[in-house]
């Protein structure tokens, strides 16, 4: 059966418009993107692109896809993530899935793809490592840019493995290798011209940890430790051991660790360290060159 609904229905039947609003209004005082929220989860439950919702407002929609809407709606009033609720997010152009078992692609991560961009040129041959992968964001985003490039990506967590590697066939990306283990353990000597990572680094005492999104993501991909700065000081402690000279390492971290983190790179020996904010002036990005 279709999700929108024959017109002769009549007026019993409710519009796109009618449920889009009563959706916007159901998740105003618990989220804060509400409208955006609304649109995402009537157009993943009609089985349509979010331009759908507002070209075909007045559209009558069949009761079954209906109470699907508000089965959705209800599931993101109790504070599950949209990208959890569709199984969907968009990551560097890249329409990526994702489960509860992985990180939810952030738009700050999109400052590593940045920066790889930067110091690999689109012809180089180079090799780059993805330390912790997820869904595969990171790596999939670098290779697609940079299709010369072999691109590693290691990860703990098999569900995490099997979803990177099932986006990687869905988007055809095949210079890419997924290989199981915790952070180096699984590339052996292997030396790259780039490391990149987004590693867990809020401390475990955060209260971030408890709200929002965050209350539903995987522990371990969120927090290392009480610090909130083991993850990163274990990546720069052998990172050298892995890089070429004049390969960079890049790493993402918390909005008030800009400071403690450049710190660490210089402690372990790394030169010309850099740092990028994110759109809100955030400290989010430190890279340091071998």
């Amino acid at each position: 059966m279709s999700p929108v609904a024959d017109s002769s229905h009549g007026d019993e039947l409710e519009t796109v418009g009618a449920l889009l609003e009563s959706a916007c209004r159901q998740l105003t005082a618990t989220s804060p993107s509400a409208r955006l929220d609304a649109e995402l989860l009537l157009a993943h439950a009609l089985q349509s692109p979010r331009s759908f919702v507002h070209t075909h407002a007045g559209e009558t929609v069949a009761p079954a896809a209906a109470a699907r809407i508000r089965e959705l709606v209800e599931r993101r009033r109790r504070g599950e993530p949209v990208a959890y609720i569709v199984g969907r997010r968009e990551f560097w152009s890249l329409d990526l899935e994702v489960i509860p078992e992985v990180l939810i692609p952030r738009p700050e991560t999109e400052l590593l793809v940045e920066f790889a961009l930067e110091v690999v040129p689109l012809e180089a041959h180079a090799r780059v490592l993805d330390l912790g992968t997820g869904s595969g964001a990171l790596a999939l985003a670098i290779a697609r840019e940079r299709p010369s490039a072999r691109v590693t990506a290691t990860d703990v967590s098999a569900p995490a493995l099997t979803l990177a590697c099932r986006n990687a066939e869905r988007l055809e990306i095949g210079n890419v290798t997924f290989l199981a283990g915790n952070w180096y353990d699984p590339v052996g000597a292997m030396h790259c011209d780039l490391i990149v990572s987004n590693p867990p680094y809020v401390a475990a005492s955060d209260a971030a940890l408890a709200s929002g999104d965050t209350s539903h993501e995987p522990r371990a991909a969120l927090s290392p430790g009480p610090t909130g700065l083991e993850a990163i000081e274990r990546i720069l402690a052998r990172a050298r051991e892995h890089l070429r000279p004049g390969g960079w390492l890049a790493l993402e971290h918390g909005a008030d660790q800009g400071t403690a983190v450049r710190a660490l790179f210089s402690r372990h020996g790394f030169s010309t360290i850099r740092t990028r904010q994110d759109l809100a002036g955030h400290e989010r990005v430190t890279a340091g060159c071998n």
